[in-house]
């Protein structure tokens, strides 16, 4: 499945407001089918068509369902822990946006202990 190309220039421009100790660290890699965005290999924010999947600590998935835009990531037809898709709807504005790559980069820095 293809991904939304103007969506991924849009999160290149928006990791440009972080230090560059941490744009320095951030690869792109083909996932899912898709795009993600990975800080020291640790997955923070991705797009699978027009939806973005985003890694949450754990302890805020439970707040992240009950987001009107927001799903588990049933990709292989079972939730993947600590993974969310979102819909379109909740990322039209790049602030909203930067809230949805905070969330990843916070998942990634932990997993990283960072």
């Amino acid at each position: 499945m293809p991904f939304d190309d103007v969506l991924a220039e849009r999160i290149r421009i928006a990791f440009h407001t972080y230090p560059e100790t941490l744009r320095s660290d951030i690869t792109e890699k083909k996932m899912f089918g898709g795009l993600a965005f990975l800080l020291k290999g640790k997955m923070t924010i991705g797009i699978i068509g027009d939806e973005l999947v985003v890694r949450v600590v754990e302890e805020k998935m439970e707040d992240m369902l009950t987001i009107e835009s927001v799903r588990a990531m049933d990709f292989t037809k079972k939730p993947m822990k600590e993974f969310i898709f979102v819909s379109q709807e909740a990322y039209q504005s790049e602030e909203e946006l930067q809230k949805w790559i905070a969330l990843g980069i916070e998942h990634a820095r932990r997993k990283l202990k960072l």
